[in-house]
């Protein structure tokens, strides 16, 4: 992309911005989500990220409507404590899959088990996330950031294509968020490992969950009238694990200013309880939820012609042509 296409493409978003759309996310950010009561039992819930933070509520939740759970974690002891208090507590299955969703490698892994097991798949929820203020490159030599909220969930979508086709029924959660609106002039696919920028925690987030936005509008059209269904969600401003990585001052910070503001990630576990189960949103695909309200997102995260390179630039990235 050359600099004037990339002036081009931002002024376009520029005269599509409308302050109603802002002003909505601050209304919706006062909402709480709806609830949802109805029983999941023996259905199998796929969860990325679920030993701890939001992860963790929305597994507990799940079980204790039913559900059995497909745990894909980092930390293999975390992920046996889970697998023992959920299974104690819920008379439900619990696996779990032990990868590291910054490894390309791995996350073929994770997504090669998904696609062999023996049973079908009714939820998915990509929830694992960071947040680094530094920039960190993984061993491909691609932004850290980058590859765990988007480039995970991408991979691990496109190798189940097939499966879920086959099921004829399956919903897709992404645990997106409002921080898309970080990278407000959209993505710069010519340098999505910010080396010819300096790099931002906040751009580096909002451009991944921005790319995840996009990947949704492709595969909302792969996905159309066979019975799958992929959605978006911003989970609200709730307490995380996110950023426990970074260095002495933010941890303070989060620790000290931003948690002590921040509700509880049990509400985020009702609206993708909500979102996963309720039959008011069954026929619903491509869209993005501020909890479980429906909202527009930004416009960089609307355009198709963006959506359609990333898809090819990210199956390069992951080896899959």
């Amino acid at each position: 992309m050359t600099k004037a296409e990339y002036r081009k493409r931002v002024w376009k978003y520029v005269k599509q911005y409308e302050w109603s759309n802002v002003f909505a996310m601050i209304r919706n950010n006062r909402k709480s989500p709806e609830i949802c009561d109805n029983d999941f039992t023996g259905k199998n819930v796929v969860i990325t990220g679920a030993t701890s933070g939001i992860g963790y509520y929305v597994a507990r939740k799940y079980a204790s409507k039913g559900a059995n759970l497909i745990c894909i974690n980092r930390n293999k002891e975390k992920s046996e404590n889970l697998k023992l208090e959920i299974e104690s507590e819920y008379h439900v299955r619990v696996d779990y899959f032990i990868a590291d969703l910054s490894s390309i490698e791995q996350i073929h892994a994770a997504a090669d088990f998904l696609v062999n097991i023996d049973r079908p798949i009714d939820v998915i929820i990509h929830n694992a996330g960071i947040f680094l203020t530094k920039k960190e490159l993984t061993p491909e030599g691609f932004d850290k950031v980058f590859i765990v909220h988007y480039l995970s969930s991408f991979i691990i979508n496109y190798k189940l294509i097939n499966k879920l086709k086959s099921q004829g029924k399956a919903r897709i959660i992404l645990v997106n968020s409002e921080g898309h609106r970080f990278a407000a002039w959209g993505l710069r696919l010519d340098d999505l490992n910010w080396e010819k920028r300096r790099y931002s925690g906040l751009k580096s987030y909002g451009s991944a969950k921005l790319a995840q936005l996009l990947s949704m509008l492709k595969f909302a059209e792969e996905f159309n009238d066979c019975g799958v269904t992929i959605n978006a969600m911003h989970p609200g401003a709730v307490k995380s694990e996110s950023g426990k990585d970074n260095g002495k001052f933010y941890r303070w910070y989060k620790r000290n200013i931003l948690d002590k503001r921040l509700k509880p990630a049990s509400i985020s576990a009702e609206a993708i309880y909500f979102l996963g189960v309720s039959h008011k949103v069954e026929n619903i695909s491509g869209k993005f939820f501020n909890l479980t309200t429906l909202e527009d997102p930004t416009p960089p995260a609307l355009d198709y012609d963006v959506a359609r390179e990333l898809w090819n630039i990210s199956l390069l990235m992951s080896k899959m042509v």
